[in-house]
């Protein structure tokens, strides 16, 4: 659904990039523009051609021997987890001697 663009819109645009970017930058900002194009479309190509060649393998029967599936190791729960942190932080907290303080009621 995008419209068309005629030269009127590619001539504005021009002019708004000229006066943002200034007339140092605008060619480095082609050039660099250039070059990224042109890498997306090398990058769509060997895509490609790596799609083609993974054609061409499907007649030859694969040597390699399939793994056997096997399933995780269990891991521990999450509250056996925080348990056992509390119980090393209890076991390793030192005795603060303190008095209590009773709540205050606001």
């Amino acid at each position: 659904m995008i419209p068309n663009v005629g030269p009127l819109e590619i001539a504005i645009v021009l002019i708004i990039a000229l006066i943002v970017f200034g007339p140092k930058r605008l060619p480095e900002l082609g050039k660099s523009l250039g070059k990224g194009i042109n890498e997306f479309r090398d990058g769509l190509n060997k895509v490609s051609d790596d799609d083609d060649d993974d054609d061409d393998d499907d007649d030859e029967p694969d040597e390699k021997e399939t793994a056997a599936l096997t399933p995780p190791p269990a891991e521990p729960q999450v509250t056996e987890i925080i348990k056992d942190e509390n119980q090393k932080a209890a076991a390793e907290a030192e005795p603060v001697e303190s008095e209590v303080v009773p709540e205050r009621k606001e």
